[in-house]
């Protein structure tokens, strides 16, 4: 625990420091009401990253998560266009999302399948769907589907007591899965699973059902972000999330998340979203492509990966042993 909070300390500091680098570069970027509401182009990164959390604890990863919030988006517009409420199309789509994390989860609990190999086929098939199911709505291109009510819209570009809703939504998702992680027996066998199979087996662990239910979380977590992006652009689009599975798996590894399973903090996965959101929102301010960001948060995972496995006090001693030999020396 000790160890996270350094973690978390050190992503908090590189946040301030990214707050005054980019203010530097461009004094209206440290406006609050922009920073504020630049929250509505990257909240869909933390809504999906916290609960894929849970994925990557267990050992696995789930990179099908963007072709589920492609999915959730059309299936969301499909349901609404044929006169059903959009509020009980949007559970309907939720419930969707989590059957797609349901099959994930399945074949990588019950089979020998790597989760990598799993969740790509998952992939495929999702962002397949999406695009049959679009085009039986006979939606083209990037129009998509709008037109949505203004409730539904109000979702993500709504507001409460002068904070915008994104934040709010954000706030209760980190309550919700923080609490799950860390303050109840789930979250305990989900870090056993992570940290020793075997030993979790023997402990009465239902440890396949544990695997299969991390993945519906994360089927969940692409399905609100879907529903979000929905909201955001008033556009239902089967292509929505294309992009999200890497910025998504570098919010959680960043956040302190082990790769390799075992540790991880859904408050460092939310603090990691925020400074992937401020870097993108930071750079395309400084006149920087899409492509070049993907360079930059692709470039963050690489560091993130090498500095969370840095056995750090044998390079200590290695460094110390090197500056006493070069003193004898001299």
């Amino acid at each position: 625990m000790k160890q996270l909070l350094k973690w978390e300390a050190v992503l908090v500091l590189f946040l301030l420091f990214e707050l005054l680098l980019f203010g530097r570069i461009s004094p209206d970027f440290l406006n609050v009401n922009n920073l504020l509401y630049s929250m509505n182009d990257y909240v869909y990164i933390a809504l999906a990253a916290i609960p894929m959390t849970f994925v990557i604890i267990t050992g696995g990863i789930d990179v099908s998560v963007g072709s589920i919030m492609g999915l959730s988006s059309i299936v969301l517009g499909v349901f609404w266009t044929h006169g059903i409420n959009i509020w009980l199309a949007l559970l309907i789509t939720l419930v969707v999302a989590i059957l797609a994390g349901f099959l994930n989860g399945i074949l990588v609990a019950h089979t020998n399948v790597q989760p990598l190999v799993v969740t790509l086929g998952g992939m495929f098939l999702f962002s397949g769907i999406a695009l049959v199911v679009s085009g039986g709505s006979s939606t083209s291109g990037y129009e998509g589907i709008s037109g949505f009510p203004d409730a539904f819209v109000e979702l993500a570009n709504g507001q409460l007591f002068g904070i915008p809703n994104p934040f709010w939504i954000l706030l209760v998702s980190l309550f919700i899965f923080g609490g799950l992680l860390h303050l109840t027996r789930y979250g305990r066998n989900v870090l056993l699973v992570g940290i020793n199979r075997k030993a979790a087996v023997y402990s009465g662990v239902r440890t396949k059902w544990t695997i299969m239910s991390t993945y519906m979380l994360s089927g969940l977590g692409g399905g609100i972000s879907g529903v979000m992006m929905t909201s955001y652009f008033s556009s239902a689009r089967s292509d929505l999330g294309a992009e999200a599975v890497l910025p998504v798996i570098t919010a959680v590894v960043l956040g302190g998340t082990s790769i390799f399973g075992g540790k991880g903090s859904v408050f460092g996965t939310a603090v990691a979203s925020i400074v992937i959101g401020m870097t993108q929102y930071g750079l395309q301010m400084s006149s920087m492509t899409s492509q070049e960001t993907s360079v930059v948060i692709g470039a963050m995972l690489i560091i993130a990966v090498l500095l969370r496995n840095t056995k750090w006090p044998v390079l200590k001693t290695l460094i110390i042993r090197k500056n006493t030999a070069s003193a004898v020396k001299k």
